[in-house]
């Protein structure tokens, strides 16, 4: 039977309970148990697809074409495990659930309450995921901070869940915090006193406590927390700031989170083997070289908009044993100021995705700077359809070539909706979302980078290349080297004059695992050693899994 282990957070938002179960998940998963993490988030969006990635960072997507909180992704590489749309739950989604039964008369005139119609809802969801996938171990992150009044029906469902599947199939995991008050020169318990407090008057008594600290936890301090939270002194797991998530289940095993978890479980203790997880982050900490890649994106204020994308080219600089130093350019400021102001001396370019007219031409302008220079660029999604306007307008003569997302009325919309996409009304949900099959071209950099005719990527667009303008843009010296498998879609644009410049409709990124990096990351992160350090005689370590 499924075990169930339900994380919550307290004291202050953005704690950490993502890494914290995720880093979980890789500790079980190391001892050969099977895992599956879900995300209760308290929003009332049905999905993050339609929110601005400022206040909610990036979208991640799943196999399926679910468009979830970015948590997931740090599930999937952690735990090497896919995700689907049953392992991301928010409470527009319940609600939208419960009001369509009562709708249709499901709930027979009766009146529809948050108990037991919504906990139930959330309930059966849980046990969905347990069914569906058949983990040993579920782990559930529920979002937010306890004392939220948002996340009320979750803490409430899991509180019954105890009951209905038995008490030594569930465990309670609370993160809290451990601030360090510099005057008084200590660590301070007490928030994360009233932090468990509040949980209790919900019902709910933490089995173990993950305390987030900037420094190592006193043993003094574990005490008190042990009798104050009438947790034992055991299950008072430090957490202390690391310089990579990817050391978090270090820190974690050497702490004992995962031995205590198995005994609260009655499960069998089996030896962990993290030996290649721990190479994976001696490589990390122990980097050859130094690389500097820009990112030209419109939402670089908050980095983790681009939160896929800056961990898979992590995971490249990790299997090349470089120190990535990222230089983030906001696209818009590349529209009215010289190029090489802010480009000048970076050894590669990325163009990621996004949505809108805002900062477009500034993408434009960077793309360039990287082809007229012969600097590594790998364009993602918006970055490959930036990618076609550039050529188009510049080496094809089509001066006005556009997308007809920015210019509606533009003469040569090189990019344009399919024609299944031109009445689509709602944004939600809409595009085409999850993954699809690409053909690669033979004798291609696709060809050499994947080193597979046949590969399976994820999506998240709703404007195609346009086949009016492909054999111009072929004829002119561009090659389309990845389509779907009938030749309709066009998937990947490289240009062979050039030492790695490559662009592809979908998101590689959310493929990228620390143990496995995504081939066109490695690719360009390989192409900017090449380049900048040419007699490294680069040797890639063999992969970590």
């Amino acid at each position: 039977m499924t075990k169930f282990i339900f994380v919550t957070g307290g004291v202050v938002s953005s704690i950490g309970k993502g890494i914290v179960a995720a880093s979980l998940g890789r500790l079980l998963k190391s001892r050969d148990y099977s895992v599956s993490i879900l995300k209760l988030d308290p929003y009332i969006n049905i999905d993050p697809g339609t929110m601005s990635p400022f206040q909610h960072g990036e979208v991640f997507v799943t196999q399926d074409g679910a468009e979830t909180d970015l948590d997931l992704g740090h599930y999937e590489r952690f735990t090497d495990t896919l995700m689907s749309r049953l392992n991301s739950v928010t409470t527009g989604s319940i609600y939208q659930a419960v009001i369509n039964r009562e709708r249709r008369g499901d709930y027979n005139g009766g009146t529809v309450q948050v108990i037991p119609h919504i906990t139930n809802e959330i309930k059966d969801r849980i046990l969905l995921v347990a069914k569906d996938t058949n983990p040993d171990v579920l782990i559930t992150e529920i979002g937010g901070t306890v004392g939220d009044i948002e996340s009320l029906p979750f803490m409430e469902a899991i509180r019954q869940l105890r009951k209905q599947v038995g008490r030594q199939n569930v465990l309670y995991m609370h993160v809290t915090l451990l601030p360090y008050i510099a005057s008084a020169g200590e660590m301070k318990t007490k928030p994360t006193q009233h932090s468990v407090k509040e949980l209790r008057s919900i019902g709910i008594q933490p089995d173990i406590l993950v305390c987030r600290s900037d420094r190592p936890i006193p043993t003094g301090l574990k005490h008190k927390l042990s009798e104050f939270c009438d947790v034992p002194e055991k299950c008072v797991i430090t957490s202390q700031d690391a310089l990579s998530i990817y050391e978090v289940p270090l820190i974690l095993e050497r702490e004992g989170l995962a031995e205590q978890a198995l005994a609260l479980l009655q499960m069998e203790q089996r030896p962990p083997n993290l030996t290649q997880w721990q190479t994976m982050v001696d490589r990390l900490y122990s980097p050859k070289r130094t690389l500097e890649i820009a990112i030209v994106g419109k939402y670089v204020r908050l980095s983790d908009a681009y939160l896929s994308v800056v961990e898979a080219l992590r995971h490249a600089a990790i299997a090349t044993h470089a120190d990535m130093r990222l230089r983030w350019i906001n696209s818009e400021v590349l529209e009215t100021e010289a190029v090489e102001n802010y480009l000048e001396g970076v050894d590669g370019v990325l163009v990621p995705g996004g949505f809108g007219t805002r900062g477009v031409d500034g993408k434009i302008a960077a793309i360039k700077y990287a082809r007229d220079r012969h600097i590594p660029f790998l364009g993602l999604c918006l970055g490959m359809q930036c990618a076609v306007i550039e050529w188009a307008r510049d080496i094809c003569g089509l001066s006005d070539a556009n997308s007809a997302e920015f210019d509606p009325d533009t003469t040569n919309p090189v990019i344009n909706l399919l024609p299944e996409q031109q009445d689509v009304v709602d944004l939600g949900g809409t595009m085409r979302l999850g993954v699809y099959p690409c053909q690669i071209l033979p004798n291609t950099l696709a060809a050499k980078l994947y080193q597979d005719e046949m590969i399976y990527e994820r999506h998240r667009h709703r404007y195609e290349f346009n086949n009016t303008y492909r054999q111009l843009l072929l004829e002119s010296g561009y090659v389309i080297s990845g389509t779907s498998p009938d030749g309709r879609l066009v998937e990947i644009v490289e240009f062979p004059q050039h030492p790695f410049f490559i662009a592809c409709q979908f998101h590689p990124e959310f493929q990228s695992r620390p143990s496995n990096p995504h081939p066109l990351f490695k690719g360009f992160m390989q192409a900017a050693i090449a380049l900048n350090y040419p007699n490294s005689n680069l040797q890639t370590p063999v992969e970590v899994s």
